[in-house]
């Protein structure tokens, strides 16, 4: 039966607000900035959160509804630990909403009738030996809870969909793909000052390849390093840069820099300003990212955005995402990673093509329409 009145959504914002947001992050405050505003004419929106944001969690509202009228609000509710499964558990206990979307985590014990999660990707399941045991355990156990309890499920691709479906025996009527947006301020940087200012603030010297991701196993730089030492020999005056914040086992990828001679070759600048973004991709020669496992790879839209030759696995969600815009290579062949870093260095030809048929691509990808597909499943739900 539909619901009388105003129906009131609850949203989980606790990842939203992160001031340093990895991909699930920025998922989250992307997805909910461009969601509520479709949603705030005909509901009560509720949005929770473990900290004060520092920035709107929501783009400007439509003309008549206001956070005056109360149709948008933001429940601050710290705690130390079990922040979910505790505190947000005891907020749906005493004013539990009609639906609860959680974009980027965990559906809590106690939760309302109607739910809807995000499942972002099941690469501890692919790739086991690149996650701690404890995490990987955790992840297991969540995901399994939010396929079994979720009314609806969302994924970020095919490759999760399908994925979810064989490790869990998910129907398929329960879970819907909906791609993700983009960053929408990336775009190509030609300034020659500011282009020479960013490589001046990371340390570059010269021509480089760039990754952009967390310093961890899944994303195979080992790999990407052995590679690079091959094509170096043929391009003396290369660097690889390698950004983004340290993940667990990134030590033995430092190492493996210092036992190839790399040191002087190989940078390590932690995470990138979002400022810097857009010219740190667009002064790169190549921006390679043959990752293991990706459920969706936000960082493949970001070359493309930018104007700068995309190299990327044909594995898991990357083809899917990258569309024709991408030098497709296995990520388990460190000689087709040095044959296609090779060719995006030297054929312009195909650079020139690939980073076309990138711009073309992205026009499949946007917040705006993750939005409103995530709005139509919202109101059908709220009328089951």
């Amino acid at each position: 039966m539909p619901i009388r009145g105003r129906p009131t959504i609850g949203i989980d914002a606790s990842r939203a607000v992160s001031v340093v947001p990895t991909g699930t992050e920025a998922y989250s405050a992307h997805l909910i900035r461009a969601l509520v505003p479709l949603l705030a004419p005909d509901h009560d929106l509720q949005l929770y959160t473990r900290e004060a944001p520092a920035l709107p969690l929501h783009d400007p509202l439509p003309a008549g509804v206001s956070v005056e009228t109360q149709a948008v609000k933001t429940a601050v509710i710290p705690f130390p630990r079990l922040w979910t499964h505790v505190r947000l558990s005891w907020e749906m206990l005493r004013r539990p909403p009609d639906l609860l979307f959680v974009p980027s985590h965990v559906l809590p014990v106690v939760r309302p009738k109607r739910t809807l999660v995000t499942v972002h990707d099941l690469g501890y399941r692919r790739f086991p030996d690149a996650h701690p045991p404890s995490q990987r355990r955790y992840l297991e156990a969540s995901t399994r809870w939010n396929v079994r309890v979720a009314t609806h499920i969302l994924a970020d691709s095919v490759a999760t969909r399908d994925a979810v479906i064989d490790a869990y025996g998910t129907s398929p009527e329960r879970i819907t793909v909906v791609y993700p947006g983009y960053e929408p301020d990336l775009a190509p940087v030609t300034d020659l000052d500011v282009l020479a200012a960013v490589r001046k603030r990371y340390g570059i010297e010269c021509d480089y390849v760039l990754f952009i991701g967390r310093i961890q196993p899944r994303k195979n730089l080992a790999r990407l390093i052995e590679a690079f030492a091959r094509v170096r020999a043929d391009h003396p005056g290369l660097t690889l840069v390698l950004a983004g914040p340290q993940g667990w086992l990134a030590e033995p990828i430092r190492r493996r820099v210092a036992e190839l001679g790399l040191t002087d070759s190989v940078r390590f600048p932690g995470f990138i300003a979002a400022e810097d973004k857009a010219a740190l991709i667009s002064g790169a020669r190549v921006f390679a990212y043959p990752s293991l496992y990706e459920g969706f790879g936000f960082p493949a839209l970001e070359a493309q955005a930018c104007g700068t030759p995309l190299l990327a696995s044909n594995t898991s969600s990357l083809p899917e995402v990258a569309g024709e815009g991408g030098l497709l290579i296995d990520p388990e062949d460190t000689d087709a990673i040095a044959d296609g870093l090779r060719r995006l260095l030297e054929d312009q030809q195909l650079r020139y093509t690939l980073v076309a048929r990138g711009f073309e691509n992205l026009a499949r990808f946007s917040w705006e329409h993750a939005a409103r597909q995530v709005r139509d499943i919202v109101v059908s739900l709220l009328q089951h």
